[in-house]
């Protein structure tokens, strides 16, 4: 798999052919990148979703890659693996009903199996946002609420909090369609809970469902409310009413439990320099993807090709570059698994480091990449937090690309990748996602993305990439390692980071 005919072959074969927002050749790199980026989000590895057959056809193919490469193997006794012991707990069955309504489980309503009990029976009632003022009768109801990220309106926690005060049953939280940053997306993939294995068990404290908007009309009805106005009002911010809903909601549930095990995928490239032996810097992208799913217009695989497989393949594409030479600073190379679950196989990593975590000087993580349109703008996740922010910013300013914060922090993205991990950690940790201008053309295939391609089937090997962006970025990408690696001086935090955790004084 890893002689460049093979990949020039594969390339071919898959039909990457050149995007047209672009007019450049595509270069032999971006090629060899691609091919492999084929060979882990084909439909042969099903999808990688976490503890199946296809995520571990897809960990021997990087193992393998990375023994071609020169790598020293870091995983458990000698191996590539480190294997990752998780819980899966899913839903297999739904039957939810308001009235004779019933309700289209992962297209209309959607809870976790951590979220429900085997039976429901329970009235319902109507309360807005949910806050402590219209919540005053919700003892023993299931309570609907308006879900919004409006600042001076309660966020999830504080809906959950004032219910569960209040003694509500449970909370149906309407996803709200006027959250335009990141809208909601139907259906769920699945009902899946997946933990490490020997985790406290987090059952919620009230039940917990998310609603469609589209179907809040099949859940009021007979209340003599209009569910269109309520979505209106309720996306805008405006003041909602509270009432009763005349049906009950009445819902069976089974559910499956098993054991899995997934493993994370490590390697090491020694360093040259034996003064800097202990600074390693940790690479890290995921390796899984969903799976199997609910079918999307008859398609229920979904590949995860740019979620997260093309940075995986720039992790290898990197370390093959290099020929087995190393940078200064040892580099530590990790696919991880359960990202899709909660940042599982990162959340292991770190609490199982193959090396003293003293050893290891920064995280560098590749997710929420998205070449679909030039690189113009790279937003910098934790760019004021520590000095990889203003190497990040030094390499993208050589290559005439403007560096930001998060523009859309509502959206927790610092939270949603693999180094929140290494930064609760107390090491330095970086993360991108690629940006735009407001009103932009790129602004528009951004948005059309997070609403149609963002963890569904279409996130695939058919989708157009600009094939300029994906080379920018990744020359980006070489050119950061290598610059953090070779530094005269390792990361460190920069004072007054709000991300850096606090120390608790023994």
């Amino acid at each position: 798999m890893r002689t460049f005919p093979f990949l020039l072959l594969l390339f071919m074969i898959t039909g990457c052919k050149q995007s047209t927002e672009t007019s450049s050749a595509i270069d032999a790199d971006t090629q060899a990148w691609w091919a492999t980026t084929t060979a882990l989000s084909s439909d042969a590895m099903e999808g990688r979703d976490t503890g199946s057959p296809g995520y571990a056809r897809a960990a021997a193919i990087v193992a393998e890659r990375f023994a071609a490469a020169g790598l020293e193997p870091l995983g458990d006794n000698g191996t590539w693996f480190q294997d990752v012991p998780m819980e899966e707990t899913t839903i297999t069955q739904a039957t939810i009903t308001v009235g004779n309504r019933p309700l289209r489980f992962l297209h209309e309503v959607y809870a976790g199996p951590n979220t429900i009990t085997p039976t429901i029976d329970a009235p319902l009632t109507y309360c807005g946002y949910c806050d402590s003022t219209s919540t005053r009768n919700v003892k023993n109801k299931i309570v609907i609420c308006h879900g919004t990220s409006r600042e001076g309106l309660p966020g999830n926690a504080d809906r959950l909090r004032i219910l569960t005060q209040a003694g509500a049953l449970g909370v149906i939280m309407i996803t709200d369609p006027g959250f335009t940053v990141e809208p909601p997306r139907w259906p769920f993939a699945y009902s899946k809970r997946v933990v490490l294995a020997g985790a406290a068990s987090a059952q919620t404290s009230i039940l917990n469902f998310r609603l469609n908007a589209a179907a809040l009309e099949k859940v009021i009805a007979g209340s003599g409310q209009h569910a269109q106005e309520l979505i209106d009002l309720g996306s805008a911010g405006k003041p909602l009413p509270t009432f009763e809903v005349p049906d009950r909601l009445q819902a069976k549930f089974t559910t499956v439990q098993r054991t899995i095990n997934s493993p994370n995928v490590i390697g090491r490239l020694p360093g040259t320099d034996p003064a800097l032996a202990n600074e390693a810097i940790v690479l890290t992208a995921h390796l899984d993807g969903y799976g199997y799913g609910e079918p999307v217009n008859g398609d229920s695989l979904y590949n995860g090709t740019l979620d997260d497989a093309a940075y995986v393949a720039l992790m290898i594409q990197l370390i093959e570059r290099q020929k087995g030479k190393g940078f200064k600073r040892p580099l530590i190379i990790a696919a991880v698994t359960g990202e899709e679950k909660g940042l599982l196989g990162s959340r292991y990593l770190v609490q199982h480091l193959p090396v003293p975590k003293e050893n290891i000087a920064a995280n560098i993580n590749l997710d929420q990449l998205r070449p679909l349109f030039p690189l113009e703008i790279l937003t910098v996740h934790a760019l004021d937090d520590t000095s990889l922010g203003a190497d990040a910013t030094a390499v993208a300013t050589g290559m005439q690309i403007n560096v930001q914060n998060d523009p859309e922090p509502e959206r927790n993205l610092v939270m949603r990748t693999d180094h929140w991990n290494f930064l609760q950690a107390d090491i330095p940790a970086i993360n991108f996602v690629f940006g735009f201008e407001p009103g932009s053309e790129s602004e528009r295939i951004y948005r059309q993305w997070y609403r149609e391609g963002y963890h569904t089937p279409k996130d695939d090997l058919e989708q157009k990439i600009d094939w300029t962006a994906a080379a920018k970025f990744n020359e980006f990408y070489y050119r950061l390692v290598a610059k953090v690696a070779d530094g005269e001086t390792k990361p460190t935090w920069n004072a007054g980071s709000k991300l850096r955790p606090v120390k608790v004084e023994e």
